[in-house]
């Protein structure tokens, strides 16, 4: 008898999240994966994209199609982060409930909440208050993905699930030396300094806002965890009201202690200046990871070796890398 392989469509494969998950969902052997690239699928267009969900007869979809950027990109280009956005999720889980998709999984960031939540951040202070200004566009969009999971869900009975992940870092990450998030900028930047040899590396910020990061494999790994929860235990875990879960280490650094430890494995030896002039975004950004680990998860990769592997990863494909 031959054994059914559910259909799994990862949108935003070629992605740093989604490559990922694909990466996951190979590894177990347990469905059949369906990807397209943007010259097969513009998931800006609601016909082409119901078409083509229903046409491939999708079972499950993991929705990590999204466009991302650091501050700086946020800043410059507010209506692209927060049209693109909208779009892509409207798309796409519209489509899937018209195509009778029960099962899907949003991934949205710890930029929804608010700029000066208690720390660390829970998942009932979404919408408590004021944004961090200098990427609100992109944060409305994905409280937008939330929200909309939440009403299919209470209006159909679908079962459409949502995951805020923290700071991810890792291969297939965009190293454009201002459009990109810190990790991948600060990568770019020591390791061409330590080929030039340079003497000093210009860093954004005083140095003193705090961030937690979670290598992208460990994301990957919590996105197929929560997916194929129970729907039963994961209901009794979201409710009521709180169809996302935090994802990440619970543990932080500051910016600072994080540039000492990029400059020592790419071996830079030079000096570390702090540029105060320019934004450093939220004082403190911490996700309280309680509810997935309670739901038998935890992240596994520590932040030295997760750079130390982005490194490498970065320097086998630095003529083909992003940006």
């Amino acid at each position: 008898m031959d054994t059914f392989l559910p259909r799994i469509f990862v949108a935003g494969h070629r992605g740093m999240v989604g490559s990922a998950i694909v990466r996951k969902l190979k590894a177990l052997g347990t469905c059949e994966i369906i990807t397209a690239g943007r010259d097969q699928l513009d998931l800006l267009n609601q016909n082409t994209v119901r078409c083509f969900i229903d046409e491939q007869r999708i079972d499950q979809i993991y929705l990590a199609a999204a466009k991302v950027g650091g501050i700086h990109a946020n800043n410059i280009y507010p209506a692209d982060f927060i049209y693109e956005n909208l779009i892509i999720e409207a798309n796409v889980i519209h489509a899937a409930h018209r195509c009778n998709v029960q099962k899907l999984l949003f991934l949205g960031s710890s930029c929804i909440y608010p700029k000066y939540a208690e720390q660390p951040m829970r998942e009932d202070a979404l919408l408590t208050g004021t944004l961090e200004p200098t990427n609100e566009p992109y944060a409305i969009a994905k409280i937008a993905g939330i929200k909309l999971c939440e009403s299919y869900n209470r209006q159909y009975g679908r079962d459409y699930r949502s995951v805020m992940p923290t700071n991810l870092y890792g291969p297939y990450d965009n190293y454009h030396s201002e459009n990109s998030h810190v990790i991948p900028a600060l990568l770019r930047r020591f390791h061409e300094a330590t080929q030039r040899g340079d003497n000093e590396v210009i860093i954004w910020g005083s140095g003193n806002p705090m961030r937690e990061f979670l290598h992208v494999d460990d994301m990957a790994a919590a996105s197929v965890h929560v997916m194929n929860l129970d729907h039963v235990i994961y209901q009794a875990n979201t409710q009521p009201m709180l169809s996302h879960i935090n994802v990440g280490t619970g543990r932080d650094c500051t910016i600072r202690e994080l540039a000492v430890t990029i400059a020592k494995v790419t071996g830079f030896k030079g000096q570390l200046t702090f540029d105060s002039t320019k934004p450093d975004g939220t004082p403190r950004k911490l996700m309280d990871v309680s509810r997935l680990n309670a739901l038998g998860w935890k992240a596994s990769i520590e932040l030295e070796d997760g750079l130390h592997d982005t490194y490498r990863w970065f320097l086998d494909n630095i003529e083909s890398v992003r940006g």
